[in-house]
């Protein structure tokens, strides 16, 4: 299980979903009833309803994944799930960000993206294994 390179890389789309709920994606002003002077926010996984259900169900998807090797198909299923679910997560970050007043994009805003890397990864070498089970299924 550990030593395919699928599991590597759904390991890092579970880090970094799960370092997503403790680092900040952005940093900016959010003006908070009628005050004249906007709170300074910090965007991350938490702090809206729908991104800590994006990331959460991401870390839940990725971590499930892993420990589907023996059925690859319903692994590369899950895997593309788990890769629109983090493209939307990344939408919603974007979208997020663009609602605060002058953001600043933090050094963590990459986790989101290595999700998606992750998820990507991950789905393009679960393939392999099945084209390369394939073959030696026709060699037989």
């Amino acid at each position: 299980m550990i030593q395919r390179q699928q599991t590597l890389w759904l390991l890092l789309a579970t880090l970094a979903a799960l370092l997503s709920f403790l680092f900040p994606f952005a940093v900016g002003g959010e003006k908070v009833g009628n005050a004249a002077v906007p709170v300074v926010f910090e965007l991350d996984a938490g702090s809206r309803f729908l991104l800590m259900i994006l990331t959460g169900a991401t870390l839940c998807l990725s971590t499930v994944t892993i420990f589907l090797f023996k059925n690859r198909k319903q692994q590369m299923i899950l895997c593309l799930v788990g890769l629109f679910i983090s493209v939307l997560l990344v939408i919603m970050y974007v979208s997020q960000t663009g609602k605060l007043i002058k953001p600043t994009l933090a050094l963590w805003s990459i986790f989101p993206f290595l999700i998606v890397a992750g998820y990507f990864m991950a789905f393009r070498l679960i393939r392999k294994d099945e084209k390369l089970i394939k073959t030696l299924d026709k060699l037989r």
